[in-house]
């Protein structure tokens, strides 16, 4: 998995002599969070939405909407804009962008061809993937295992759930405490009492076997 295949492809961009105003419209009327920021196609800077928000006047200002209105329009891009810009290749791994957004907290990550700008790809784009790679959108068996961490313990396992008829669709681990390994399997189109039979038989703990279903979430306030 590249950067290049889930990345936003002729990302939306401001200039730096663009103003607050015409910023804030074109986040809001794309519905977008992150603008690259190009002087003459030359990458230079980013702003993101909680810039432009953080640079609004307080609400409990005694400036008039005129007063208001007018500052923002002298405010430049140049001015909220943050620099230098952290940026990534297409071919670099998808896995590492995230590290990069992670280690130095950031939500997006322009993608360069040399010195042109190409895309881009942020936070939400890792979520959408991460849900592909969990089987989030797969129906069928969830099954969280500790596995000891040994060759050979994880083929049996996955010849099994064949063995009942599933599919395996998602497959992830944690690192080793213990000397055993946290595994996440999502399968489609096993047989349940068959999988939970030779469960039963195996030397594996399981941890946590449901069927899949959408998570409702809960709402509060």
């Amino acid at each position: 998995m590249f950067v290049k295949t889930f990345m936003t492809q002729q990302p939306i961009t401001v200039s730096p002599d663009d103003n607050f105003p015409q910023a804030m419209s074109v986040i809001r009327k794309r519905k977008i969070r992150h603008l690259p920021v190009l002087d003459k196609d030359k990458l230079i800077g980013i702003v993101v939405e909680s810039d432009l928000l953080s640079n609004q006047p307080s609400p409990a200002t005694t400036l008039s909407l005129y007063e208001i209105y007018s500052l923002l329009e002298t405010l430049r891009i140049r001015q909220i804009m943050s620099r230098p810009v952290i940026a990534v290749e297409g071919d670099c791994p998808l896995e590492e962008a995230a590290r990069i957004m992670v280690e130095n907290k950031i939500s997006c990550l322009p993608v360069m061809d040399g010195v042109k700008l190409v895309g881009i790809i942020t936070e939400t784009d890792v979520f959408k993937v991460l849900v592909e790679v969990l089987g989030g959108k797969e129906d069928g068996i969830r099954l969280t295992l500790s596995l000891p961490d040994r060759a050979g313990v994880l083929a049996n396992i996955s010849r099994q759930i064949a063995d009942a008829g599933g599919n395996i669709v998602a497959v992830t681990t944690t690192s080793v405490e213990g000397g055993k390994r946290e595994t996440m399997i999502k399968e489609t189109g096993a047989d349940r009492e068959k999988v939970e039979s030779f469960l039963e038989k195996s030397e594996v703990e399981v941890i946590d076997l449901r069927t899949s279903s959408p998570y409702e979430p809960r709402l509060f306030g």
